[in-house]
């Protein structure tokens, strides 16, 4: 080794150290400016840098959650919701209910029992993610609020128990008492009001009395889903694999993870395929309404709702395809709908076993997950 090199080396290193101690010294700014805001959230647990968190523009509770939820009827829900409009559908024991987006895009979070289940159901518009959770955590059963600030450009939740904060997306906690613990997710599709109602007449459809009023039907963030759009207040370029604002619907079995296009759904309405050792068929069906695209939302484009399920039924692997115009299984005929009830054939009244993962912008997916499979269609 050379004088020289022996001379730059602790000159690299020396400025290495310096660049942690600037980082630490930004990280306490930090601490001390978020400690007076929130009292009670412990900053010395934490899993991610807090310099990678920043302000989305409101304060804490900016953004309502429906913390009281209220319910129309199908019925009811007809005469208040364009039958094109998205909601998000979730069934637990046999409870039915959808939240539509028109609703949730003014409070991002509604906490709910379900099935005797206490859930948060939310969804954070810049990333288009529709995602739902169990709140209960240890025995101990959380409500949830939003803290105002976004990280990667997705919506940090904190839950009033214990002022901890968390990951929307991945429904991790990541700053306070509970950094590092996992939200259960449970399947959630987001299909259409008609849709919905087809499949659960019975079923409940969150109402416009949320106990704070807004101007349901309207969209904030206009023209923000045009796919070339750049997300906001996403660190660092999107993932230059698929378009930022590409919409996609995610599989995640036992530790695996594949991603489906909407452009390939285009090309393939059913599509077949195997995630781990998992056989899965994800449907789709034109007809849904954007909510991130026109002011007014009844105006607004058409796109495709997407759903993901299990193939497997009572111990055998069923395989489907689209025959005039209807999803039907090889094996017996049977016609199946996007929210994966048989209606008629042998396999009348079964249901296939929904996948968690749900639908996304692909910048979003790709910013948290980038080592998930892309399905590129059939070879």
């Amino acid at each position: 080794m050379s004088a020289t090199n022996l001379r730059v080396k602790p000159v690299r290193i020396l400025a290495a150290l310096a660049l942690v101690a600037a980082a630490s010294a930004a990280s306490e700014d930090l601490v001390d400016r978020w400690q007076a805001e929130w009292p009670r959230t412990d900053f010395s647990k934490r899993t991610v840098k807090l310099e990678e968190i920043e302000s989305g523009g409101p304060p804490k509770d900016g953004i309502p959650s429906i913390d009281r939820p209220m319910f129309y009827t199908t019925e009811v829900a007809a005469q208040r919701f364009d039958p094109r409009e998205p909601v998000i559908a979730i069934e637990i024991a046999g409870d039915a209910r959808a939240y539509p987006l028109s609703i949730l895009i003014w409070h991002e979070i509604v906490n709910d029992t379900v099935g005797k289940v206490p859930v948060a159901v939310t969804f954070c518009p810049l990333c288009n993610a529709s995602l739902v959770f169990e709140r209960r955590v240890g025995g101990r059963t959380l409500d949830f609020g939003t803290t105002g600030k976004l990280r990667l450009s997705d919506l940090v939740m904190y839950d009033r128990q214990t002022q901890s904060w968390w990951q929307q997306f991945t429904g991790a906690g990541i700053v306070g008492e509970y950094a590092d613990v996992k939200l259960k997710q449970i399947p959630s599709q987001i299909v259409s009001f008609a849709d919905f109602r087809s499949a659960h007449p019975g079923g409940r459809v969150l109402s416009h009395s949320t106990g704070t009023p807004r101007p349901y039907g309207r969209n904030p963030y206009q023209g923000y889903d045009r796919i070339d759009q750049s997300p906001f207040l996403l660190a660092g370029p999107p993932d230059p694999r698929l378009p930022p604002m590409e919409r996609v619907i995610a599989v995640e079995v036992r530790g695996k993870q594949r991603i489906y296009p909407f452009a390939a759904l285009a090309r393939e309405p059913v599509i077949q395929d195997e995630v781990g050792d998992e056989p899965v068929v994800v449907f789709s069906k034109q007809g849904t309404l954007s909510v991130l695209d026109q002011e007014q939302i009844t105006a607004s484009k058409e796109i495709p709702s997407a759903t993901a399920f299990s193939r497997r039924v009572k111990g055998r692997v069923l395989e489907f395809a689209l025959k005039d115009g209807k999803i039907r299984d090889l094996q017996t005929g049977s016609e199946w709908t996007l929210l994966g009830h048989a209606v008629s054939g042998p396999m009348q009244g079964e249901r296939l076993v929904a996948l968690p993962g749900g639908v996304h912008f692909a910048f979003a997916w790709l910013a948290f997950k980038a080592d998930t499979d892309i399905y590129r269609g059939r070879q």
